[in-house]
């Protein structure tokens, strides 16, 4: 994280009381962030190994974290830190910092942005029977930067939660790509209605879909219709596993509103 998004993340995300107390709190709020961000990457994974982690290191890292004090966290000022965090505020700040990021370092031309949508448990959350923490993050296939994330309940799936990720992008000009769990009607609709494209895995665990957009793509519209550009679909086999070789499939453009694609611009079914 950079000092500049450390302010950020001061100024937006940092809960606390108002005035002058509150205002210091923020204000020392990105160092102890970035903080917790380097101790985890080195493998601390409490309160107390991050304050501990802290100390072992001389004010030149501290100053590089944008601490303005010599004195580090103690495992007590963490957790409150931890506690008071507005969770919303710092997943949009960290997410507009990512697309800084991207913005700062553009694909090589005719190169598509790429983002992969997919759903991972947490490591280390499963403790003293405690169900795992589990997430569905979007993610630059280029970079490889989290995009944005969102919580998946214990009595739910990633399907209710993917359109909510989807809606806080910025999807124009760029294709996003996901397993068959996620391909759904409210789905594809959040990535057209956004500006995006979408390649969606289809599979023989979709009796209708399948075949519907086996027929589309061998028979799609023609040019005169809306107009088409040559795109490329991979067949799949039953339950999702790699099978069949890669074939031609078009994008259109246009009125198509048929099986495998919602009205806008561009459904793939692969």
């Amino acid at each position: 994280m950079s000092h500049g998004s450390g302010a950020a993340v001061d100024r937006g995300a940092a809960g606390g009381a108002g005035g002058a107390r509150g205002a210091r709190a923020a204000a020392s709020a990105g160092g102890e962030l970035g903080l917790a961000c380097a101790a985890l990457l080195c493998g601390a994974r409490t309160d107390e190994a991050i304050a501990a982690w802290g100390r072992n290191y001389d004010s030149a890292l501290l100053r590089a974290l944008g601490f303005t004090h010599p004195k580090t966290p103690c495992a007590a000022t963490l957790f409150w830190l931890f506690r008071r965090l507005e969770r919303a505020k710092l997943e949009a700040v960290l997410g507009a910092w990512a697309e800084q990021v991207l913005a700062a370092t553009p694909a090589a031309d005719g190169e598509q942005e790429g983002i992969a949508v997919d759903g991972e448990t947490l490591r280390g959350s499963r403790k003293q029977g405690a169900p795992g923490a589990h997430l569905l993050s979007a993610v630059s296939q280029r970079l490889g930067l989290t995009l944005g994330q969102g919580a998946v309940g214990d009595k739910t799936n990633e399907i209710p939660v993917a359109p909510t990720v989807l809606r806080g992008l910025l999807l124009e000009g760029r294709v996003v790509t996901m397993d068959a769990l996620l391909t759904q009607r409210e789905v594809a609709q959040a990535i057209l209605d956004a500006g995006g494209d979408d390649v969606l895995v289809v599979t023989d665990n979709q009796p209708q879909l399948r075949p519907d957009s086996a027929t589309l793509f061998s028979s799609p519209p023609s040019p005169a219709s809306g107009g088409c550009a040559p795109r490329r679909a991979r067949s799949r086999g039953t339950g999702g596993s790699s099978g069949g070789a890669w074939r031609p499939a078009r994008r259109c453009e246009g009125t198509w509103t048929g099986p495998g694609r919602s009205r806008g611009s561009g459904s793939t079914a692969v």
